[in-house]
């Protein structure tokens, strides 16, 4: 779209093409808002750099109908086979025993190079006819402007490094920990680091080894890990850097892979490492931004916080976060909410996201002191949250709940299986896209709003009463329970009160459910 002084404009821009970022755009192109994606990279990379999704963002990435898709190019319970000076100690599943459930479908992180989940998302956004346009550098931008078009008083004008001017309703930084949207708005990015913790990473080829398991070697100085991937020849390699005289860092080379393996491996017969594909250097950075937004400009993902790479938290929250903002800034542009619910995001992942990196930064530590043991890995680095799973908003302005059940309004949504007209069908299959749904438990469903829908369990879709046990609502009798788009419970009421329920749908549409102006 043209504004009348010849810039360009959109509805939503967002700036950096990683995880966070195409999420984000997937979400708002399926709900049909304008959206534009820039990325001052010349073309994708094809680095492995995260390398797991946890079960939560597989639910999310599966309300996207790609969770398929990806757990074919992925591995999951890949065991870790760990080494001590050089030698053979132990191998384990560090997820063993557990396993699908009606109301856990993905039981196990994912294993699959970060390019992988990229690619998938970047094929969705182009199904609905959005193109990333790489070689795009935002380089600034203000707000509160006077915008050429009629959709709003205010609004964004960015400024990108070609000369470019891009006026939008809103902006979100999702370029990384460098990138220029936190530094424009001046948003302080809080934290430490520490020097003396790093790493050097890279994908390399591998020859030799068991491509089924991760290998993991370890001496009282130190470690290397290769962890393979499904079909591809590449493997992650990660390792201390090597140092040199004064105990300087030296850069990471394919030559230092190998002497770093030697180094820590010892003598592996019939083992080569050959090509290096991508090598990097990573450090050690705890950081948080103090606000998530500012007017109409949001962050997400690396833009928003930073923290050590045990757990892998960083692409899983960044992911999770973008689901949660996108059917915010949907439903604000297409008219179904007022302005006020965009401040919800902020109040809902602003603590999430302290969580994780608090939770990154003590495994950390965990696994630095774990692994100088012989028989120990970076399963010490396993705790629970890190499923993401149990990551609820019970606090937020949004949740609004009448029965003090298990399951509570602000917490996510557990899956399960009903029995419709044409057979077994899961409950995430009936809750996906960017509708409210309203789950009617042995209750009638009042009128509601186009952008709402109802799914009645009893007797009949739930016989055994397994659903409504998983909600914790045996023995409330009938009872209603309002499911959010990004599958978070928004609401519970008894079946008896109808009007909670379109009460909370109309007054979404002013500001927030609390009626505030």
């Amino acid at each position: 779209m043209r504004a009348i002084d010849g810039t360009t404009s959109t509805a939503v821009l967002i700036a950096g093409a990683g995880p966070t970022g195409l999420t984000l755009a997937c979400s708002l192109a399926r709900q049909g808002i304008p959206v534009r994606v820039v990325d001052q990279a010349s073309e994708p990379h094809r680095h492995s750099r995260g390398k797991g999704l946890n079960p939560r963002s597989l639910e999310v990435l599966a309300d996207f109908g790609l969770a398929e898709r990806l757990l074919a190019v992925g591995r999951t319970h890949l065991p870790f086979r760990k080494y001590f000076d050089g030698a053979f100690v132990s191998e384990s599943d560090p997820v063993a025993g557990s396993g699908p459930t009606p109301e856990v479908p993905f039981d196990s992180p994912l294993t699959l190079p970060q390019w992988r989940v990229e690619g998938a998302l970047r094929e969705l956004l182009g199904s609905y006819g959005v193109e990333v346009e790489h070689g795009r550098e935002l380089t600034g931008f203000e707000q509160s402007f006077e915008q050429g078009f009629e959709q709003s008083e205010e609004g964004v004008r960015a400024v990108l490094a070609d000369g470019e001017q891009i006026e939008a309703a809103y902006l979100v930084g999702c370029d990384g920990a460098r990138g220029a949207v936190r530094k424009g708005l001046g948003v302080a990015f809080v934290g430490s680091h520490d020097p003396s913790v790093s790493m050097v990473c890279g994908d390399v080829e591998v020859e030799g080894l068991d491509p089924k398991v991760w290998h993991q070697w370890f001496t009282a100085e130190g470690g290397v890990l290769l962890c393979p991937f499904e079909g591809s020849p590449l493997w992650q390699f990660q390792a201390p850097p090597e140092r040199g005289p004064g105990g300087a860092e030296l850069p990471a080379s394919e030559e230092s892979f190998r002497r770093l393996f030697a180094t820590y491996a010892g003598e592996q017969p019939g083992v080569r490492l050959g090509r290096v594909g991508w090598l990097s250097t990573w450090r050690c950075n705890v950081r948080l931004a103090e606000r998530l937004q500012v007017g109409r400009v949001l962050l997400a993902g690396d833009a928003a916080h930073v923290q050590p790479i045990a757990g892998g938290l960083g692409m899983n929250t960044g992911i999770q976060e973008a689901f949660n903002l996108g059917w915010k800034l949907g439903y604000v542009l297409s008219g179904r909410a007022g302005p006020g619910l965009v401040d919800s995001y902020q109040e809902e992942r602003l603590p999430v996201a302290a969580q994780a990196v608090d939770l990154s930064a003590e495994l950390l530590g965990t696994v630095l002191a774990a692994v100088r043991t012989p028989g120990q890995g970076l399963e010490a680095g396993r705790a629970t949250g890190l499923d993401g799973l149990g990551v609820h908003y019970r606090w937020s302005p949004l949740a609004r709940d009448a029965l003090g059940a298990a399951v509570q309004a602000g917490d996510r949504a557990p899956d399960g299986v009903l029995i419709g007209p044409e057979g077994p069908v899961r409950l995430s299959a009936l809750l996906a896209g960017d509708d409210f749904t309203l789950l009617c438990f042995d209750a009638e469903a009042p009128e509601l709003p186009a952008w709402a829908r109802a799914v009645p369990v009893d007797h009949r879709s739930d016989p055994g009463g397994r659903l409504r046990t998983a909600y914790g609502l045996a023995g409330h009798g009938p009872a209603l329970v309002l499911v959010r788009p990004d599958n978070h419970l928004a609401l519970t009421a008894p079946g008896t009160e109808p009007e909670a329920v379109t009460g909370y749908l109309a007054r979404l549409g002013r500001r927030l459910p609390d009626g505030g102006a």
